[in-house]
C-alpha cells in the first residue's frame, strides 16, 4: 500500500481493525452483527468516487485535483476515475466533463513523474456486432428504475426521451469497465453537489436502492461530504434520504 495514504482508506483501515477487535472480544450473536454491518459499509474506493463526483459536477479543480489524488491513493483506478469523468457529461455537461478529464491527466502525469504507478484498470469490452442502443438503454434504464419510464415529458419532447434510453443507457452503461453500483454512486454524489436537481437526487437515490445499495450505504454519502468540508451538499443529501428512505 502507498506511504501516501489518503484519509478515506485509513479510515476504512481503522474500521476493519475495529471489526477485528470486536470478533475477538464479542459473543457469536454479537460478531455477526459487526460483520453485517462491516458488509454494508461503502469500501474505501466506493467512498473516494464520492468527492471526484462532486467536485467535477461543480467545476472546483482545486479540491478536485486533491480528491483524485486521494482516490488514486486508496486504490481508485486511473480507468475507474477516468470513466466516472467520462459518464459525468451526461449530467453535467461536456464543459464540466472534459475540464475534469484534463485534471485527471494532469493529475497523473505529476504522480507518474513522482515515480508513483497507478493501478491502470479495465478497460471497456467490444460492443456485440448486433448492437441496438436504444433496444439496449430501454432494457437497462427500465432495470435501473425499476419499470418502464414513460411520462407526459418524454411525450411533449420524445428526442430528450431517446437521447436518454440510446445514449445515456445504452452507449454508456453499456460499458461494462465500471460496474453500475458505482455508476449511480458517481450520479448520487454530482447530483447532492448540485443546487436544484433534488427531484433527479431522490430518483437515483431509489435507483441506488433498486441495484442493491443498502440504506447504510447510503446514509454513508453525507458523512463523505461533511469530511471534504460540504456541508449543502451534505444537507441536500440528508434530506433526499429522508424523502426516499421512509
Amino acid at each position: 500500500m502507498k506511504a501516501a495514504l489518503s484519509a478515506l482508506a485509513a479510515a476504512a483501515i481503522l474500521g476493519a481493525t475495529a471489526c477485528q477487535a470486536a470478533e475477538t472480544s464479542n459473543p457469536p450473536q454479537a460478531r455477526q452483527t459487526t460483520m453485517t454491518t462491516a458488509q454494508q459499509a461503502l469500501s474505501a474506493t466506493q467512498q473516494a468516487l464520492v468527492p471526484i463526483a462532486a467536485f467535477a459536477a461543480v467545476g472546483d479543480m482545486a479540491k478536485l485535483n486533491r480528491a483524485l489524488n486521494q482516490a488514486l491513493d486508496a486504490g481508485l483506478t486511473v480507468s475507474d476515475a477516468r470513466e466516472v469523468l467520462v459518464q459525468l457529461y451526461a449530467y453535467t455537461g461536456f464543459p464540466r466533463s472534459l475540464n475534469a478529464l484534463g485534471e485527471l491527466m494532469k493529475v497523473h502525469d505529476e504522480r507518474k513523474q513522482r515515480g508513483i504507478q497507478d493501478a491502470a484498470g479495465k478497460e471497456p469490452g467490444p460492443l456485440p456486432a448486433d448492437y441496438d442502443a436504444l433496444a439496449v438503454g430501454t432494457e437497462n434504464q427500465t432495470k435501473l428504475v425499476g419499470a418502464p419510464v414513460k411520462g407526459a415529458l418524454f411525450d411533449f419532447a420524445p428526442a430528450i426521451d431517446q437521447y436518454l434510453k440510446a445514449h445515456l443507457f445504452g452507449d454508456i452503461f453499456v460499458r461494462d469497465n465500471l460496474d453500475w453500483k458505482s455508476r449511480e454512486l458517481a450520479t448520487i454524489a454530482a447530483l447532492a453537489a448540485m443546487q436544484g436537481v433534488e427531484a433527479q437526487l431522490r430518483s437515483h437515490l431509489q435507483i441506488g436502492l433498486n441495484l442493491g445499495l443498502t440504506p447504510a450505504q447510503l446514509r454513508q454519502l453525507p458523512q463523505v461530504f461533511e469530511a471534504q468540508g460540504e456541508t449543502a451538499a451534505a444537507d441536500r443529501l440528508q434530506a433526499a434520504l429522508q424523502a426516499t428512505l421512509k
